[in-house]
């Protein structure tokens, strides 16, 4: 088996993806993003030692709120980007173990993803390719489940915070739930119950997690209206912007503002129409397509450049990439 990966209701033959993910992902890409979840691991064991002993990391919660982020389903298909992040999270492993010991806290007995280490990008994917970081390095099956529900549910929870952030707006108990929950997915003691009590703290900050979105979204941009949303298009010039992040959606108005480009959201971002900020855009046109799962097809016959904001993303063809963007300024990359 070269690859293992349930983590959406897509699956292939409703029990995992083996071979290729049904969302686009190679083999590649899903071993890199289960080493990203492994190293985090590792950062988070060694942070939660001394945050009990009373220090704090900022470095280590936007590392977790991005590395967590970066691996939702049709988030980010470039392995390169990956590599860098594992790396990033080992040089803040390194630097948060420097901060405990010298607080006086023994780092013993540490698990072997707050151990390991890799000088090159050829050894960073030795190691992803390695059965003991992915999903199947536990073989109790119910404890497998508990564990990867947590941890599905703390991505959820980082891409609600990752756009909040955007905005603005920061939850400190989030930060520290994310580095204690998922330091607790390494506890070979807990028992199925107290893991099924875990879940259900996830839920918890997941909703906190999606509330202050919610504020910041409104706060910035008023309630939500319903809304007759156009569907057709007209004879200017036109951007296509696809994903979640609103801050992204505001940016690209103004700067298209009076140029006599006209901007139409697809996917994801099709909320966007419902808010009051917007419409104040004589630009903003309305929705084109369907759901991301039909880009391929519709960004074929759109014609003009498109914005990725976030996700969803479908491995475009070839022909396509160089008119797709990411909200960087630079041609999304995408490797397998």
């Amino acid at each position: 088996m070269s690859m293992f990966c349930y983590q959406c209701q897509e699956t292939a033959k409703g029990t995992g993806c083996t071979v290729q993910g049904v969302c686009g992902k190679s083999e590649k890409v899903s071993n890199l993003q289960d080493l990203l979840i492994y190293t985090l691991k590792g950062v988070a064991v060694v942070a939660q030692k001394g945050i009990e002993a009373g220090l704090q990391f900022p470095n280590v919660n936007k590392l977790m709120q991005d590395g967590l982020f970066m691996t939702i389903t049709n988030a980010n298909y470039d392995d390169a980007v990956i590599i860098e992040k594992i790396k990033e999270g080992l040089i803040v492993r390194e630097a948060v173990k420097v901060e405990v010991t010298a607080k006086g806290v023994a780092l013993e007995n540490l698990h072997d993803c707050a151990l390991w280490t890799a000088d090159t990008d050829e050894a960073i994917q030795a190691k992803a390719n390695f059965k003991g970081v992915s999903v199947l390095a536990t073989e109790n099956e119910d404890v497998r489940s508990l564990r990867e529900l947590i941890i599905y549910g703390l991505k959820g929870m980082a891409a609600y915070a990752e756009h909040a952030y955007n905005l603005g707006s920061e939850n400190e108990e989030l930060y520290a739930f994310m580095t204690r929950a998922l330091a607790a997915t390494l506890d070979d003691s807990l028992t199925a119950d107290e893991l099924v009590a875990l879940t259900l703290e996830t839920g918890k900050y997941g909703v906190d997690a999606m509330a202050m979105l919610d504020a910041a979204n409104t706060g910035a941009y008023g309630n939500p209206e319903i809304t007759e949303v156009n569907i057709g298009v007209r004879s200017n010039p036109g951007i296509l912007i696809s994903g979640h992040d609103l801050k992204d959606m505001e940016q690209l108005l103004e700067q298209t503002q009076g140029t006599g480009v006209d901007v139409y959201t697809h996917g994801e971002m099709l909320p966007a129409n419902y808010y009051p900020a917007f419409k104040q855009y004589e630009n903003f046109v309305g929705n084109y397509g369907n759901a991301w799962w039909k880009q391929k097809e519709e960004f074929e016959s759109f014609n003009g450049p498109i914005l990725f904001t976030t996700n969803c993303i479908v491995p475009p063809k070839a022909e396509h990439i160089e008119r797709i963007y990411t909200t960087a300024g630079e041609e999304l990359g995408i490797s397998s």
